[in-house]
């Protein structure tokens, strides 16, 4: 490795649980598939310097990451969740990210771009490591004592506010649960693990899990997560019928995990076409839906009607939310839907964060797949990353989506 740098991923277990979920089901079943994901910084306009500044460090970031394999004690720690297969272990036992499936640059306007492309059982690997690397890079240059002070104020008041929501809990209410989901975006390593460890310290039976490994297995937490859209989008250049995919996807998903895993993403093509897909069989085998696009009210009483429709009771179901919250808009949630059907919420860059610093928006998502266009129709304007007009406009029709705002949204705005 040439230059000296401290390395920001020290373990190949600092990652969401989903990746390894995802891994193991394209592993078994669709080993041959090859993928493309990009890079976007949604609001680059509004960083305090440019994201190209940090190429030269996140190169050998990416160098140091790709020399790390997992090491005995974590391969034992994943044989004892039991959703992952033997063999699947025995795979990580040989895993290595390989560098020349990621390589960086800069575009025609100067900005930063990554491009990973390569057999998914590889290429998926990369997101979550790339994201968290070029926020730590970043805020290594903005972090100065008077943040940090600020970043344990804010963590503070969360504390604060769990255990006034905690005191306003009655013993026969339904549970208020909240998981870490804020790896990707987290204003550094360190920062993220003190951040999960004084919240969870403060309320453990509120703050319950996160989705990163490495934490849960250092904590003694429960590992939170199951699929992300780059699975059902995959299922988008497969061999199935395109109408088909989400039900292909789906399928395959019940097929790996048997009953475990079971909350279901529900905004890779918009929930109203999910819901047509989301029938009787799939109702029954999944546990509950996760919402991560649209108005979550609005979200969460569709699918209340729709178990309702199919004569199955909602308290039996859960709705996990995941989209840009705080502690109290998830309160506000919980309390809307406590009577109704099981709530949980995975909340990310407000804990991970929460520094008074203006947060990146960045993102790095499958875009095409086995050398086919793939796209997310997300429930919110201006989270499709596409750069095929007639690839998207042709998955609306398939899906009988109006078009909106979205059509104009390319990876490369």
């Amino acid at each position: 490795m040439s230059g000296k740098i401290t390395p920001i991923i020290t373990s190949l277990l600092d990652n969401d649980l989903y990746k390894f979920t995802m891994l193991q089901a394209m592993l078994h079943q669709f080993p041959q598939t090859h993928g493309v994901y990009r890079f976007r910084c949604r609001n680059y306009q509004e960083t305090a310097y440019p994201l190209r500044d940090i190429k030269p460090d996140l190169e050998l970031q990416l160098d140091s990451l790709c020399e790390l394999r997992f090491s005995q004690d974590e391969l034992d720690y994943l044989r004892g969740l039991r959703f992952l297969r033997s063999d699947f272990v025995d795979y990580l036992e040989l895993f290595q990210l390989k560098r020349r499936f990621i390589k960086v640059s800069t575009d025609e306007k100067n900005r930063l771009c990554i491009d990973i492309e390569g057999p998914m059982i590889q290429a998926m690997f990369f997101e979550v490591f790339v994201l968290a690397i070029v926020n730590e890079l970043y805020y290594q240059r903005l972090s100065t004592p008077a943040v940090l002070e600020e970043g344990e104020h804010r963590l503070q008041q969360k504390i604060d506010s769990l255990h006034q929501y905690a005191g306003k809990q009655q013993r026969n209410d339904p549970p208020f649960i909240i998981a870490d989901f804020g790896t990707r975006r987290r204003f550094s390593k360190t920062w993220q693990a003190h951040v999960v460890k004084a919240l969870h310290r403060a309320e453990p039976n509120i703050v319950r899990g996160t989705s990163n490994v490495y934490l849960a297995k250092t904590l003694k937490m429960t590992p939170i997560g199951t699929m992300a859209h780059e699975f059902m989008q995959a299922f988008q250049a497969l061999d199935v019928r395109l109408r088909d995919s989400q039900k292909a996807a789906l399928e395959a998903w019940v097929h790996e995990y048997r009953g475990d895993l079971g909350i279901a993403l529900t905004d890779v093509v918009g929930m109203d076409a999910f819901l047509r897909d989301f029938d009787l069989y799939f109702a029954k085998l999944f546990d509950g839906l996760r919402h991560d696009s649209g108005d979550p009210y609005e979200w969460g009483d569709k699918a209340i009607a729709h178990y309702q429709k199919l004569k199955i009771n909602p308290k039996t179901k859960q709705l996990t939310f995941s989209d840009g919250l705080d502690i109290a808009k998830a309160w506000k949630l919980h309390q809307y839907f406590k009577e109704r059907i099981k709530t949980s919420f995975g909340i990310g860059t407000n804990l991970t964060n929460d520094m008074g610093l203006t947060q990146l928006n960045i993102v790095l998502k499958l875009v095409e797949c086995n050398g086919q266009p793939v796209a997310k129709l997300s429930d919110s304007p201006g989270k499709t990353m596409i750069s095929n007009d007639t690839y998207l406009a042709y998955l609306r029709q398939v899906f009988e989506l109006e078009t909106d705002s979205d059509i104009n949204t390319h990876i490369s705005d």
